[in-house]
């Protein structure tokens, strides 16, 4: 069986795309560092990969906000390349600032609304955004991910422990513009992750187990397909036991990116 394929997109800033190609190759898959400029010159297709990985990093150095400038960039060139991907099935992962620029592009959550006509997705399609975090600076701190049970992308299998990994951001404050749109979220199956204590239980906002401020203690979406997933902590940074801080062996984040390429 041939061993999936993906793009790891780079982007000016981009600065974690090194670690998420060793995570991808440790899980199993065939990793590519493709620049922006690659693509909109024709030199790669979207279209020859499985998966579409956005990493970490700074992507025009947040210039007009984390992940804004990418998102304007995928949406202006790569709109129609992009829907056809994620229509067929094609997985994307986005990890921080990948993660706010698949939010500031629409894509993650999606469509919550079944109301004919309503757009699948875009930047005018927008009811959350990540904000800076509520402590005011930057924050970089290890975590715990617990996945949501009613997710739904099928990850369960892989997840049956929180995930452990770092977080390193100044933007990760998950938010929703009204109480609706929260509960849209939680009942259509688009929270993927929260933030918890070491054995699971909920962080219930309580600084620095939710390290951001985010309602709820959403720390990933996934859209209403299940197979574009968002997180804003690092689980590249933890694919093997050595990287661990506590020594103890458990909450392997390798544990994605083996769902995202064999699930």
């Amino acid at each position: 069986m041939a061993r999936p394929s993906v793009l790891i997109l780079h982007a000016p800033g981009t600065n974690r795309d090194r670690e998420a190609a060793w995570a991808c190759e440790l899980a199993g898959g065939v990793p590519e560092i493709v620049h922006i400029r690659q693509l909109r010159g024709g030199e790669r297709r979207l279209r020859d990969y499985d998966l579409l990985l956005l990493p970490g990093g700074f992507t025009y150095g947040d210039a007009l906000g984390a992940g804004t400038r990418l998102a304007l960039d995928l949406w202006a060139f790569f709109q129609e390349e992009l829907q056809a991907f994620v229509e067929r099935g094609g997985r994307v992962l986005g990890i921080c600032n990948g993660f706010q620029a698949l939010v500031k592009l629409g894509l993650l959550p999606g469509r919550l609304s079944d109301a004919e006509g309503a757009p699948a997705w875009g930047p005018d399609t927008r009811r959350v955004t990540l904000a800076p975090n509520a402590s005011g600076r930057f924050e970089c701190r290890w975590v715990h991910l617990a996945l949501d049970p009613n997710c739904r992308a099928p990850l369960s299998r892989k997840m049956e422990a929180p995930l452990f990994c770092p977080v390193a951001h100044g933007e990760g404050n998950f938010q929703v513009v009204d109480p609706g749109t929260l509960a849209a979220l939680e009942a259509g199956g688009h929270v993927l992750f929260r933030y918890v204590d070491s054995v699971g239980q909920p962080a219930r906002g309580r600084y620095p187990l939710n390290p951001n401020g985010s309602v709820a203690d959403i720390a990933g979406l996934c859209n209403r397909q299940g197979n574009v997933v968002g997180l804003m902590p690092h689980p590249e940074d933890h694919v093997v036991p050595l990287q661990n801080p506590l020594r103890d062996g458990r909450g392997l984040g390798l544990r994605l990116f083996e769902w995202m390429l064999h699930p």
